[in-house]
This record gives C-alpha cells, sequence and structure tokens, in this order.
C-alpha cells in the first residue's frame, strides 16, 4: 500500500515527504478542533459572593387586602398614586415605600455546596433598608460568614426606610414557600455553577427576625408552608404581637428551634408568650445552649441598658446572630478540626457591661 497525495497542480508527491509532512503536523485536511477545558470541580467558593438581586415574589409590592381588617392595603389614593396609611408613619406611598422588589443574597467564602447547608433567611425592621442598615450597620452577611455555618444569607426588602411592619405578600398562604424557592434559582445563578443547585433548593430554612420582623415571622409561621423545611426561628428584641401565631406554633411541637432574644423594649411582650406556652404545657429554657436542639425553646434576657437600635450587633453579647448561629449543629463549613479538650467556645461568656 502506497501513500501519496497530490499537489495544487495535480503532481504528485512522493509517499516520504508526505509522511514527512504528516510528522510535522503541517498537513492538515480539517480544521484543528480544540479539546473542551475540563470542568473544574466544585468546592469552597474561593471568594465570597454578595448582591442586590430583583425577585419576582417579593413582600411588596402588595394589593391585597390587610388580614382581620378586611379593607385594601393601599387605602390611600392621590390621582394615579397609591398609598397605604400607618397608625405611626401617616402615609407612605406605593412608588416610594412599597415596590423595591431587591433581595440582599449572600454567599460567603469557603461554602461547599457539597456539605450540608443553610439558608438564612432575615427579616429587617422598621425604617431600614439592605444596603445601608442590613448589610453596612448590622453587619449581617458578616455575622452568618463568621458563625462557621456552611450558611448562606437571604433577605428581602420589606417598607423601605418606614415605620411598617407589614408582611406585604407575606401575608398570602403559600407565597414565602414561592419566595424560598426562586431564592434557590438565584443563589445559583449568584454562585455561578449550574451543580450546586441542589445544595439550594434542599436547604433547611432558619429565619430570623429583628423588631419590625416579628410580623411575617408571626404570619409565616401560620400560613407559609415551609414547615419542611423550617429548621428553626430567632426573633433578635423582635416580639411585639401576634402571641397567638407563635404560641400555636410551637404548642404543636414543630421540628425547628425557636429563641427569643429581648431587651427593655420587648421584654413585657416576650413575658405574654412564656406565660401563653406555660399554659399550653411548653417548656422553655432561659439560656442558649451548647446545640439548638430540633423543638428546643430559648428565651434570652439583656439588660436594659442594651439599646433596641443596636440589638442585632450588641445584646446580652455582641454578634449575637452569629452567636446563635453558632449553636447550630450539623452545618459545618469546612471540616471539624481535631478535637481538643478543656476548650470552651469564647462566646459562652456572657458579653460584660
Amino acid at each position: 500500500m502506497t501513500a501519496s497525495a497530490h499537489g495544487t497542480c495535480g503532481t504528485p508527491i512522493p509517499a516520504r515527504i508526505v509522511i514527512a509532512i504528516l510528522s510535522a503536523g503541517l498537513l492538515l485536511q480539517v480544521p484543528a478542533m480544540s479539546a473542551p477545558a475540563p470542568k473544574r470541580d466544585l468546592g469552597p467558593l474561593p471568594a465570597s459572593k454578595t448582591a442586590l438581586v430583583p425577585f419576582e415574589t417579593t413582600p411588596f409590592p402588595y394589593r391585597g387586602v390587610v388580614p382581620d381588617k378586611n379593607q385594601p392595603f393601599l387605602d390611600v389614593a392621590d390621582g394615579a398614586r397609591l398609598g397605604h396609611n400607618t397608625a405611626r408613619g401617616g402615609v407612605y406611598w406605593e412608588d416610594k415605600t412599597y415596590s423595591d422588589q431587591r433581595v440582599l443574597l449572600h454567599i460567603p467564602k469557603g461554602f461547599d455546596p457539597r456539605r450540608p447547608a443553610l439558608m438564612i433567611v432575615f427579616f429587617h425592621g422598621n425604617e431600614a433598608t439592605l444596603n445601608r442598615d442590613v448589610r453596612n450597620r448590622q453587619q449581617v452577611p458578616r455575622q452568618v460568614t463568621e458563625s462557621g455555618l456552611n450558611a448562606v444569607l437571604v433577605a428581602p426588602q420589606f417598607a423601605v426606610n418606614a415605620l411598617d411592619s407589614s408582611p406585604g405578600r407575606f401575608w398570602e398562604p403559600g407565597v414565602f414557600a414561592q419566595f424560598v424557592t426562586e431564592a434557590g434559582d438565584r443563589l445559583t445563578q449568584l454562585y455561578g455553577d449550574e451543580r450546586a443547585r441542589g445544595a439550594f433548593h434542599g436547604a433547611p430554612v432558619v429565619i430570623a427576625a429583628y423588631s419590625g420582623g416579628y410580623s411575617p415571622t408571626a404570619f409565616i409561621l401560620q400560613t407559609g408552608h415551609v414547615n419542611d423545611r423550617l429548621r428553626g426561628v430567632v426573633l433578635l428584641d423582635a416580639l411585639y404581637g401576634q402571641y397567638d401565631k407563635f404560641a400555636g406554633w410551637l404548642a404543636k411541637r414543630p421540628q425547628a428551634f425557636f429563641v427569643s432574644a429581648f431587651g427593655k423594649a420587648s421584654r413585657d411582650d416576650n413575658a405574654t408568650l412564656q406565660r401563653m406556652l406555660t399554659e399550653r404545657g411548653v417548656r422553655f429554657r432561659t439560656a442558649l445552649p451548647a446545640s439548638l436542639a430540633l423543638g428546643s425553646v430559648t428565651f434570652i434576657s439583656s439588660s436594659d441598658d442594651v439599646k433596641h437600635e443596636d440589638f442585632v450587633t450588641e445584646a446580652w453579647v455582641n454578634d449575637p446572630l452569629k452567636v446563635v448561629l453558632r449553636r447550630i449543629s450539623g452545618f459545618p463549613r469546612t471540616a471539624a478540626p481535631t478535637k481538643t479538650t478543656g476548650s470552651v467556645p469564647k462566646d459562652l461568656a456572657a458579653k460584660k457591661k
């Protein structure tokens, strides 16, 4: 069998020359095809990612009615402009106060989608914005990161910079479950690898609420349709009503922990809930345990000199959200270090005033 080829004029090229050209890689009959770049291994995130992301399912805008009052939420009109009349802040207009559909997302450096993960959903209080207050002033992303949990943060915007605790669409049955599902999609996009989708969509949820965040939390416990994913509830000076909803949920002995930390501002409200739980036979403790067991109920009192507006960063300890999150077992961001004896977590010691 002979090897031959033809030049541009049809003149045969000797076989020995063809072989030499082929060996040198100079005779290409088809365009060269580069091999696809290998996918990087799925592993810890090399750098944190934080973003304000528009969502479709959010607390606001809301065009429904106010539960228990059976009246439209938007009950004030000025021409085509609609607003909501509040007891404390007067009239707030929809276009300025109830139209921000952004959600603060944060994925810490080192988050590993191969490990069990948590989704921390944070509800801000009154007169707040996500950028100025949740991220910068209250340092919620930092506290989630420093908790050491393999956890992500999801914080929706409620009424913008207003004296209003309205849950908006979270009043509606099942909407919070839709929100959590969308959060899984948005977190996957932010992470940047479709293979991480299962980690976000399967992550148990911990609701952490500050101040006016108690109201959406209460309605979610009643009609949010997330009991199968709800791992725990953390209230940070955030109990100012809706006691029956909290007591009713806890009386069902949910497979989730409950922590309510409070100072002077909500001390009486927490005492009311404690009495209701005692009447229902629900036991609770008054000191934060080393590990938050499912079904546990804990109340933590801070001294009266703790300022309500500083409670997310300074309560019975500094960074109380971080301290509580550290008590959740089973979701470490990295493999546990070699166990040593005689060591005590630093945040077990109460903050000195």
